[in-house]
């Protein structure tokens, strides 16, 4: 699918329900307005960086919390199923790299294998930078390897 805008919107809002989508991270400039999403009863994050560049420590801790409350327990804050949709402009960059931390942090992934996951499914995820980046990230959770069911689609 092309990245979500205004005129397709709907079109994203269909997938989410499709996949038990709880919660929307944008990691980009709006090119949407919200209202559509919170109507449908799925939660906006925004969580905007620069495209090419690793996450800001603002995001970073408001991701990895996210991630966290989502998960942990299992079942979510509300005894929901929770499921995190992220997304950026391409799919290549910045939402890749949200996922990769999670999976490093969350499944007990080391970089190399989050980066080959992601790219199973997107492929040309992360450039050379970021994934320099990813392979010298220090992990902040101890909540490594007891899984958070994370699946990327």
């Amino acid at each position: 699918m092309d990245a979500p805008r205004q005129s397709n919107l709907h079109l994203y809002i269909k997938e989410c329900r499709r996949n038990d989508v709880t919660d929307v991270v944008r990691v980009c400039e709006p090119t949407y307005l919200g209202g559509e999403l919170t109507s449908a009863g799925i939660r906006l994050h925004d969580m905007a960086y620069d495209d090419g560049t690793s996450p800001p420590e603002a995001v970073l801790d408001r991701w990895l919390g996210l991630v966290e409350e989502r998960f942990f327990p299992p079942s979510g804050p509300d005894g929901e199923k929770a499921t995190i949709a992220v997304h950026c402009v391409a799919g290549l960059g910045r939402a890749p790299v949200l996922v990769a931390i999670a999976l490093m942090e969350f499944e007990g992934m080391d970089a190399v294998e989050a980066v080959v996951m992601i790219r199973g499914q997107r492929r040309g995820a992360i450039n050379e930078k970021q994934l320099r980046y990813l392979e010298g990230y220090k992990c902040r959770r101890k909540l490594g390897g007891s899984g958070c069911g994370c699946v990327i689609l």
